[in-house]
């Protein structure tokens, strides 16, 4: 899974989202207008707006992505966030989301839509835009709407296709009164008709099985769009669009876009290197991007140290250690250290020196981090330890440990199901309840989890952890039972073992009387003697623990440790400070935590997807169209024809039959205003079901070099790719600076 975000609707909602801290927005920030719950954004997108008569014609924009995309067609289940970005740029999209992350019509596409009929079926009146045309010149019409639908109704199963909600719905497709006029009718009434047709493909690439399934995968012959698609290069890692000299619109101003896949932990190093103009980036980098601050008025720097001084410096040191009685090798060994320390050091200074030119652009992100808790068998199968879980969670606090620090506002989100800002946008976390340590451990005591309990002798697996079934494939990176030790934020996380402080409530020795002395089971606590009484945590007249009031809590001979799994790929390290910090937590209510850390690469196939957690992070994007797109994450599981269990999407399997009914009616409700009290009312039950727990928004940390306008951390906002360019000015320093452009029109940006 990638740690980019992709838009509401850009691929598959499957593209769920690993990282939580560098990555796009959360208890209303009151609601500011009036009665509505919805209020406004917690940040707003951060482009360095400029108007276009401000900015350059002409110049190559070099923009990092994670991957060059294994197909065009976002239709398609391996359709990632590059696929989306390019959409956006290259073909129609007859809505997209405002500052808000609200639906707004696209005049370049549509003169309007509207629903002119409900009875006796629902029927949308689009009016195109009549110089709307693809690059070929033909017109766009009612043969491409037709041909969308037929493709993504899902009757024609030689479409490989990912997704066909809303299409399903449509009976016919005609043309209106005149070839600018669309006239859709479904047969059953649906709400999220907005969502349809963005992106609309040309007929060529939906009409047939074979055109949809391979034709659009690596190349789009027409497209309508203010960019078209050069050249995808897949040794070079790198997408190039070019102006599509068939626009009707607004002329972009950029002559080229260059989509370059770069990881993220090379990002840096690029920009420095002058072959990025704008990336997403971590903390750490933005750390460095920041420190790098403006040029100095004189457009200078300090000065970095030449070889000759290098050799000067060692040589004065090996000197010195010989005249002082070290061994001669010793010395020299040491004066190597030495000089590469140093050389680190002067890189560190050049490339702080090429970064003066960029500045950081950051908001917050369309999606938002969970805390979710599989609730399929084991201990969270219990709505009681769920709910007592997520009572345990001070989530203000996790989203200060994350956003505080970078500036952003430290909010937890308030709904599943949308957005501060957003329509449906309403804190739903009522239904759930405030952190309450001392509710928490009486809904764990109401389900028979009680502090002290005895640990009976067995095999190793059942005495690990309640929560397990099984432990295979677990790589703990430290051994311990608890979070890892530290995080970015200077938080311990639980302890590694040994004495704690903490209650015992167990034995666990292996594989029997060894010999051996008592061992600890990487909960964090150590193991009593099988037989002791409830309660008898130490010899009599030993001082009661720091911590008495965490004593771990057993049923049936069994701790209740549960089993948290996390990525540990790059930009992992904000879930690893979450995680520890959820540990302690836990910890106080008598839960423990079993850390283990997986490859990136399995995460979702081997753990989440699978079913092998008990509790675990991962992040959802935000959609302007919840009543659609989050029904298969909160539906309730449901057998399959093969014996299996069907989940969809939703990956913790908590789902009651209420949830589903409530997204059903939603889904047919065409006023708005109860279409969006139906999605409210949803996200409150699934508060209540307690599965998943939103935490907070991502942060959105993106390097823009200071004269690039329009672009930078979009938020909930659709980027306007033809505004986007290099101002005619540089927005500091002198003309030679890293800020400074091409001349209009070369084709060149800054560091070319």
């Amino acid at each position: 899974m990638s740690h980019d975000g992709v838009g509401p609707r850009a691929a598959p909602r499957s593209l769920a989202l690993l990282t939580a801290g560098i990555l796009a927005v959360p208890a209303l920030a009151g609601c500011g207008s009036g009665d509505d719950p919805a209020g406004e954004p917690l940040a707003g997108a951060d482009i360095a707006r400029a108007d276009r008569a401000k900015i350059s014609d002409g110049g190559t924009l070099r923009w990092a992505v994670d991957t060059v995309p294994p197909t065009l067609n976002t239709f398609q289940a391996d359709a990632d966030g590059t696929t989306s970005r390019i959409a956006q740029a290259v073909l129609p999209s007859l809505y997209r989301t405002d500052g808000n992350g609200r639906v707004v019509r696209n005049p370049d596409y549509l003169e309007s839509a509207e629903v002119v009929d409900t009875e006796p079926k629902q029927v949308v009146l689009y009016k195109l835009n009549q110089q709307a045309v693809w690059s070929d010149g033909r017109e766009i019409g009612a043969a491409d709407f037709a041909a969308q639908w037929r493709a993504l109704s899902g009757k024609d199963t030689a479409y490989w296709t990912a997704r066909n909600a809303g299409y399903d719905r449509i009976g016919k497709i005609e043309r209106g009164g005149n070839n600018l006029e669309v006239k859709v009718t479904f047969d059953r009434p649906y709400a999220d008709w907005k969502s349809l047709f963005t992106p609309l493909y040309p007929k060529e690439v939906m009409g047939t099985p074979d055109s949809f399934n391979d034709g659009a995968r690596k190349k789009l012959q027409v497209t309508a769009g203010p960019f078209t698609v050069r050249k995808i290069d897949t040794e070079e890692d790198e997408v190039t669009l070019t102006r599509n000299v068939r626009w009707w619109g607004d002329p972009a101003k950029l002559a080229t876009i260059v989509l370059r896949s770069v990881p993220r932990d090379k990002r840096l190093s690029a920009l420095s290197a002058g072959t990025l103009d704008l990336a997403e980036i971590d903390a750490t980098a933005a750390g460095r991007v920041g420190a790098a601050g403006p040029p100095r008025s004189d457009g200078g720097a300090a000065p970095l140290m030449g070889p000759g001084a290098d050799r000067s410096a060692a040589d004065a040191l090996r000197s010195w250690a010989v005249a002082n009685g070290s061994d001669e090798d010793a010395a020299d060994e040491e004066v190597t250290a030495r000089r590469k320390l140093r050389k680190k050091a002067e890189k560190y200074a050049r490339q702080q020196k090429a970064l003066a030119g960029f500045e950081v652009r950051k908001s917050l992100e369309p999606a938002y981090t969970q805390l979710a808790l599989n609730g399929a068998d084991g201990p969270l199968a219990d709505e009681r330890v769920r709910r007592a879980v997520a009572r345990a969670l001070d989530r203000q606090a996790l989203a200060e440990a994350v956003l505080k620090p970078l500036g952003l506002p430290a909010e937890p989100v308030g709904s599943h199901l949308a957005l501060a800002g957003q329509a449906a946008y309403a804190d739903g976390s009522g239904a759930l309840g405030e952190q309450d340590a001392k509710e928490a451990r009486a809904l764990l005591a109401d389900a028979g989890w009680v502090p002290g309990g005895p640990v009976e002798k067995g095999k190793k697996d059942e005495e690990k952890a309640a929560g397990s079934e099984s432990d295979e494939g677990s790589d703990s990176d430290d051994g311990s039972g608890g979070a890892s030790e530290g995080g970015d934020d200077g938080s311990s996380g639980t302890s590694e073992g040994g004495d704690d402080g903490t209650y015992i409530v167990g034995q666990d020795d292996g594989n029997g009387d060894d010999g051996k002395a008592p061992r600890d089971s990487g909960t964090g606590t150590q193991q009593l003697h099988q037989g002791s009484a409830p309660g008898a945590y130490a010899p009599k007249g030993t001082p009661a623990p720091a911590r008495a009031g965490n004593a771990p809590v057993a049923k049936n001979g069994k701790a209740l440790i549960l089993r948290f799994v996390l990525p540990s790929g790059p930009g992992s390290d904000t879930l690893t400070t979450v995680a520890g910090r959820i540990s302690e937590m836990l910890e106080r209510i008598g839960i423990r935590t079993d850390v283990s850390k997986v490859d990136d690469d399995s995460y979702f196939k081997d753990h989440i997807a699978s079913g092998e957690y008990d509790l675990a992070l991962y992040s959802w994007p935000a959609t302007a169209f919840p009543a659609t797109d989050a029904r298969p994450v909160y539906s309730k599981p449901v057998p399959a024809a093969d014996g299996s269990l069907n989940v969809e999407q939703n990956w913790t399997r908590v789902g009651t039959d209420q949830v589903d009914q409530l997204f059903d009616q939603a889904i047919g409700t065409l006023d708005d205003a109860e279409r969006h009290a139906l999605i409210r009312k949803a996200d409150s039950r699934i508060w209540a079901a307690a599965g998943s727990i939103p935490l907070f928004q991502r942060p959105q940390l993106t390097a823009a070099r200071t004269n690039l306008a329009n672009a930078g951390a979009f938020g909930l906002r659709t980027p306007v790719f033809e505004d986007m360019g290099f101002l005619k000015k540089p927005a500091q320093g002198p003309s030679g600076s890293p800020g400074v452009t091409g001349s209009p029109g070369s084709g060149a940006s800054a560091g070319d």
